[in-house]
């Protein structure tokens, strides 16, 4: 049994730091790099590109809405076409950072408001799959377990993976609850873990609601900005080991799920 671990990183942006990066890369086998919409600057992820190679994990991008004062996390009256031609822009700036450290960027994962639009909207997961695809074919888009981002992944020829999500709660439907709600973020270490084990091997999660809901798992989320982000990242990854679960990168994941 194999599972790939992530983290959304890079997300500081000029003197204002957010995460700790430095500290949650040594754990996890994938970094999903913020592109400059919803946080990061140039030299922020030219950094966090480095980091990434320094420790030998994979780099995907992490495009969002052009929405810094609200971290991406604010939905936005996007048409497919806007949507598209953003996701195809932060690809290319990240992108640029990869080709200078002799790397390939191996997935995107959209963020926030994108992301959990796109998951319920298949207009908009399609303009994402395709935006994706006409850039390259090779990379793997990486969306909520079930959604109709994988659905659009695989309909336009992309690789898709479905992610699960070490630190938030989900709904009846396996949507994850709203950050404006109480309990949407999962802050103890012991039952995120719980979780995490119950994704990966059994393929279920309790939701909010205490309803056993089915998952599929290629790769786990943890939040690199999270107020216990460092802990998470090493007790997850200890976790995994002790049951036997390889901790594999995106690209070898790639391999098997595409």
């Amino acid at each position: 049994m194999k599972i790939d671990l992530n983290a959304d990183i890079g997300e500081s942006y000029g003197n204002y730091k957010c995460g700790l990066d430095e500290e949650v890369v040594p754990y996890i086998s994938s970094a999903n790099v913020a592109c400059g919409f919803h946080a990061a600057d140039p030299v922020v992820m030219d950094k966090t590109v480095s980091l990434a190679k320094e420790h030998g994990i994979c780099v995907g991008a992490h495009p969002g809405f052009p929405d810094l004062n609200g971290f991406g996390r604010r939905k936005m009256a996007v048409t497919p076409k806007e949507l598209k031609a953003m996701v195809q822009y932060q690809i290319g700036a990240l992108n640029a950072f990869c080709k200078a450290y002799d790397m390939k960027l191996s997935h995107v994962k959209p963020h926030g408001a994108m992301y959990n639009m796109a998951a319920k909207d298949k207009a908009l997961a399609l303009a994402i799959a395709e935006g994706i695809y006409e850039v390259d074919p090779s990379l793997i888009l990486l969306g909520l377990s079930g959604s109709l981002l994988v659905e659009a992944a695989k309909e336009t020829g992309l690789g898709g993976a479905n992610e699960v999500f070490a630190d938030r709660a989900y709904n009846d439907d396996g949507t994850l609850v709203d950050r404006s709600q109480k309990g949407a973020v999962i802050t103890d270490e012991e039952t995120a873990i719980q979780r995490v084990i119950e994704m990966v091997k059994n393929g279920t999660v309790k939701s909010i609601t205490g309803k056993t809901i089915e998952v599929k798992a290629d790769s786990v989320c943890l939040h690199g900005d999270g107020e216990k982000a460092v802990e998470f990242a090493r007790k997850i990854n200890a976790a995994l080991t002790a049951e036997g679960i390889e901790i594999v990168s995106m690209q070898n994941l790639l391999r098997e799920v595409c």
